[in-house]
C-alpha cells in the first residue's frame, strides 16, 4: 500500500510557521559544533561574498561595519596597505572593468526587440 504523501499545502499558514521553527531548532540541536562552524561559515560567506548589485553590497557592507565597529577604519587601512604592495593588481582590475565596459557598448541591444516576445 502507498504512504500518503504530506504537503506543506496540508497546513495553515500558523502550523507552517511553526514546523519551520521546529526544524530550525531541531537541526541546530542535531548539530554539533564542527557543523555548526561550517554551516555558519558557508551561509556568512555566501551573504556577504555573493553579493549581486549595489543594495546588497550596501547591506553587506553594514553588516562588516556594525561587526568591526570602532576597528573599521584600522583594519580598512591595513587591507589598503597590504594591497599598495601589488600595485599590478590594481591595474589589472582596472583594465578588466575596462573591458566589461567595453563588451557591455559592444552588445548593447538598444533598438532590437527581445527574442522572447511575440
Amino acid at each position: 500500500m502507498k504512504k500518503k504523501s504530506i504537503s506543506y499545502s496540508n497546513l495553515t499558514k500558523r502550523e507552517l510557521e511553526y514546523l519551520k521553527e521546529l526544524y530550525v531548532q531541531e537541526k541546530v540541536n542535531s548539530m554539533n559544533l564542527e557543523e555548526l562552524k561550517k554551516f555558519v561559515k558557508e551561509n556568512i560567506n555566501h551573504q556577504i561574498t555573493e553579493t549581486i548589485g549595489d543594495e546588497e553590497e550596501k547591506e553587506a557592507w553594514k553588516e562588516i561595519e556594525i561587526f568591526f565597529g570602532d576597528s573599521l577604519e584600522t583594519i580598512v587601512t591595513k587591507v589598503k596597505k597590504k594591497f599598495e604592495a601589488y600595485p599590478e593588481s590594481m591595474q589589472i582590475e582596472e583594465n578588466e572593468h575596462e573591458q566589461r565596459l567595453e563588451l557591455l557598448k559592444k552588445n548593447k541591444l538598444d533598438d532590437k526587440a527581445d527574442m522572447w516576445e511575440d
